[in-house]
């Protein structure tokens, strides 16, 4: 008894493993360090600014016309 225990507990857990393998949890984003998450929010800063600085260059070169 104990013999056919052991082997369906580890048929049991080998098939949850592929389970879980096969259909990951999609809910929880990836994790980003504290570092990667600045670098991210300096870079989205800076192309805010420099989209600003162009939309501005194009209404000064408009207002020239």
């Amino acid at each position: 008894m104990n013999r056919r225990k052991k082997i369906k507990a580890i048929l049991t857990k080998r098939s949850k493993q592929a389970n879980r393998k096969a259909n990951p949890p999609k809910a929880k984003p990836k994790y980003l360090s504290k570092a990667e998450r600045a670098r991210l929010e300096t870079e989205a800063t800076e192309n805010q600014a420099s989209s600003i600085e162009t939309i501005d260059t194009q209404k000064i070169d408009r207002q020239q016309n």
